[in-house]
């Protein structure tokens, strides 16, 4: 089944918010992605056959971007799309005249890590003990590549 990548903006914040909750276990809210659409942040998204694969929320400041979120339906994982989406996104945002990205991840998600290097992307930081996880709270690792 062939992906199409598009900007998109989600009639259906709870929606979003159940196909994050599948995909991991301390997902933003309903009421989150509410907010994020009335913020005016953008949303890009991988289709197949008119259904939602996977999605991504950005905000722009003048030549800066900053990803806020990117999901992967748990039925698609494992098999390119989440750097597919990755992929389109940042030549998306370079299009349309940002010169760098920016990023923040768990420190335990080395998927995600890997994925973001394999993409470029260098670290740049650490919050500590910024989200909470089954243990307590794990720190969020600062990511940015120049696009």
């Amino acid at each position: 089944m062939s992906s199409v990548y598009r900007a998109f903006l989600p009639d259906d914040a709870a929606q979003l918010a159940e196909l994050e909750s599948r995909a991991c276990a301390h997902g933003w809210s309903a009421a989150q992605y509410q907010d994020s659409v009335r913020c005016g942040h953008q949303f890009h998204g991988l289709f197949a056959a008119g259904r939602l694969q996977g999605f991504a929320v950005t905000q722009s400041v003048l030549d800066e971007a900053e990803l806020l979120n990117i999901v992967m339906d748990p039925q698609w994982q494992g098999q390119g799309l989440g750097k597919r989406l990755l992929r389109e996104l940042i030549a998306a945002l370079a299009a349309a005249g940002a010169r760098r990205l920016f990023l923040e991840v768990r420190a335990g998600n080395a998927v995600a890590r890997a994925l973001y290097s394999s993409q470029g992307f260098i670290e740049n930081g650490r919050r500590k003990n910024y989200y909470p996880c089954a243990d307590g709270r794990e720190d969020a690792i600062l990511m940015e590549t120049d696009l």
